[in-house]
């Protein structure tokens, strides 16, 4: 065992470093006694914001003179991860990521519990060396490399078996009657699929049939991965038909698109996962999306990359008592997260918040939300004029998909309603045209609108391999509104193991927000086109959603390919 350092208070010690001021520490001392739960100083620092985790880490390694190690960019032994129980390395948080000579080297972000490292000992009977690491890494360590260990376990059981996919479905059928369908390999596959995009951040699985093989792939911030999972080409149908079981479906129909959806929880998160399936030339093509409910809570505008301007113009929309404000871009491009965190700020005890959706994707509380079911008649439309029966404040529209909506919403709206609503459309200023190309009369969106937000989601450069260049080529030097070079970033061919390759790293969202002004009024009710509007609000303030990205790539928080996916236009 290495030598402990000196003997001084975590609080003591970040002030001491200038990462913490004493009031900071006081205030983390507070929270750790009245709400605290018997959580360790360090991690409520860390919580609350304070200091990062990895600047904790690293001060705690340099104060007790144990070495720090950052696992997501060291090479993992599998045979030292084997040394450690699942159970007791997720019960322990450590993780034992290499062994020398009879010692084995053990991440931990709590190097002074030399209890822990006793009974290490008698597990594995090596001598352990502690190294320091931040609990996020040692977490994701654990679940990246014992589910890996799992999966690959079980397609090789899988493949052992050998067996035709009437074989399986025969096999799943026997163990769901006898009780034991969790240790059926091809329901084990599944699970730790699913288990496995959940905690790589994936919003999509895609499973696809080809000839010699089936492909698995992950949308992760934006861009389809493809995994390494060998699934043999006999067993597509089977795989597809636990997933079908999973989701309420036909499981004998296969010659038409299906859909499904079930619940399920995942390291203590509900998940709500829609299935889609659809019939293609070697088989069923099936994509699944993970949606997390609201056991989380409702995220705030400003975390969702929203800049100071930009909210503070956005904050002269909701502050309207009445009116219509729209939330625009293209699918996926994060509407419905804007309009729940629009909703977190609005709600108070003494307003009346009903929403119409479809389907309900997060649950908030003190909200009324309704789900629609056009089978049952409950269209947006009838739904929307129910709900103005029932003395609301704010109504949100989860999509406006026709005139008939439109048209109601907007009368709603005229009639003191405060109505938030999505639409998709290129950028803010088209927004009005499309209101009007739906049936609606000019004059009255003019009277009603109060504002619009048109998003994209960027992704993220990676901090970590980054790389800086001179942009020279004219064309990219004009998107940006450039005439001489500029030094920005792009990233890293082949990205970093922090990145998992991609050279990006989380997404964020950029915004173009038009404030209806008298003027912009007047101009929309003598029929003003999109071109002559979008000026109009430039010419107010309106930052365009090229002008926001173009920040990010100057700051080097994002790469010129972005800036062209999300904004370009011939």
């Amino acid at each position: 065992m290495p030598p402990i350092g000196r003997n001084v208070r975590i609080g003591d010690l970040l002030v001491e470093k200038k990462l913490l001021t004493p009031q900071q520490v006081e205030a983390a001392l507070k929270f750790q006694k009245e709400k605290g739960n018997g959580k360790r100083l360090g991690n409520i620092i860390v919580e609350l914001g304070y200091v990062k985790d990895v600047d904790l880490a690293k001060a705690l390694a340099e104060n007790l003179r144990v070495q720090y190690v950052d696992l997501s960019a060291i090479q993992i032994n599998k045979d030292a991860v084997n040394k450690i129980s699942e159970d007791m390395a997720k019960e322990k948080i450590v993780f034992a990521y290499q062994y020398q000579n009879n010692r084995l080297y053990v991440a931990t972000d709590d190097p002074v519990n030399f209890v822990v490292f006793d009974d290490l000992k008698v597990q594995t009977g090596m001598d352990v060396v502690p190294r320091i690491s931040t609990r996020a890494q040692i977490e994701a360590a654990i679940t990246k490399y014992y589910s890996s260990q799992a999966l690959d376990s079980t397609m090789n059981e899988l493949e052992s078996e050998n067996m035709s996919d009437e074989d399986v479905a025969e096999n799943l059928a026997r163990a769901e009657s006898e009780g034991r369908i969790d240790n059926a390999p091809i329901v084990k596959l599944v699970n730790m699929m699913i288990e496995s995009a959940f905690r790589t951040n994936t919003s999509d699985i895609h499973i696809e049939a080809f000839k010699d093989r089936t492909r698995v792939r992950f949308r992760i911030d934006g861009e389809l991965v493809e995994q390494q999972m060998r699934i043999p080409p006999a067993l597509h149908n089977s795989v597809i038909t636990r997933i079908k079981i999973l989701g309420g479906m036909n499981i004998a129909e296969r010659r038409i698109p299906l859909d499904g959806r079930y619940g399920t929880r995942i390291d203590g998160v509900n998940l709500d996962v829609r299935i889609s399936t659809i019939p293609c030339v070697y088989g069923e093509k099936c994509v699944i999306r993970l949606l997390s409910t609201a056991d989380e809570k409702t995220r705030k505008i400003t975390d969702l990359g929203m800049t100071d301007y930009n909210y503070q113009m956005f904050k002269q929309i909701i502050r309207c008592p009445n009116g219509v404000m729209l939330v625009t871009g293209p699918t996926g491009s994060g509407k419905s997260t804007t309009l729940y965190a629009t909703l977190g700020e609005l709600s108070q005890p003494n307003v009346n918040i009903v929403t119409v959706e479809d389907p309900v994707e997060k649950k908030i509380d003190g909200v009324n939300q309704c789900q629609i079911n056009d089978k049952a008649g409950m269209t947006f439309a009838a739904a929307l004029r129910s709900i103005l029966r029932q003395d609301p404040d704010i109504i949100m529209v989860g999509e406006i998909r026709d005139g008939e909506t439109a048209d109601i919403a907007i009368r709603a709206a005229i009639t003191g309603h405060f109505v938030l609503s999505t639409l998709h459309t290129n950028d803010a200023a088209s927004t009005i045209i499309r209101l009007v190309d739906m049936g609606v009369a000019p004059y009255m969106v003019a009277s009603s609108l109060v504002g619009i937000v048109a998003q994209r989601l960027v992704k993220l450069l990676c901090n970590e391999c980054k790389e800086k260049f001179t942009l020279t080529d004219p064309e990219e030097l004009k998107l940006m509104d450039k005439k001489e070079p500029v030094q920005i970033c792009r990233p890293h061919p082949g990205g970093c193991k922090a990145c998992h390759n991609t050279g990006y790293s989380g997404r964020t969202a950029i915004h173009e927000i038009i404030v209806t002004t008298p003027d912009v009024k007047a101009l929309i009710s003598s029929g003003g086109t999109a071109e002559e509007i979008g000026k109009l609000a430039t010419k107010n303030g309106t930052l365009l959603l090229r002008d926001n990205v173009t920040k990010m790539v100057l700051a080097g928080r994002t790469s010129m390919d972005e800036l062209v996916k999300a904004t370009y236009t011939v």
